[in-house]
């Protein structure tokens, strides 16, 4: 089985997180504005540790929260002394999971040649 998110924007939230927090409580650290509805995104959170991961979307018919734990190292998060949230692309979101420095990936661009000489 795979199983697809679907998300208009993929949000990280770049404070760290008491992991006690469910669903609702995940709900009620988000400020969302009029423009966008909860149901419409996929929010991330990390622990202080940066070893842990919590992915809170909307799922057909409620919200469903999945849980990512490092067995080794920690995930970069470069931002925490700024607050708020930080839209992240769906490739960032993948480097993100895997553990990569996702920041440092996305300064990789595609390749494209039009001509060759």
């Amino acid at each position: 089985m795979q199983l697809q998110l679907y998300g208009k924007k993929i949000w990280l939230y770049r404070q760290a997180i008491d992991f006690r927090k469910a669903i609702d409580g995940l709900l009620g650290l988000l400020s969302v504005d009029g423009e966008t509805t909860l149901q419409e995104g996929i929010y991330l959170f990390y622990n202080g540790n940066r070893d842990k991961v919590k992915c809170l979307t909307w799922h057909k018919n409620g919200y469903m929260m999945l849980y990512k734990r490092l067995e080794k190292g920690r995930f970069d998060f470069r931002h925490a002394s700024k607050k708020g949230m930080i839209e992240i692309s769906e490739a960032e979101l993948g480097w993100l999971l895997a553990g990569l420095e996702w920041q440092k990936m996305r300064q990789w661009g595609d390749l494209n040649y039009d001509k060759f000489s």
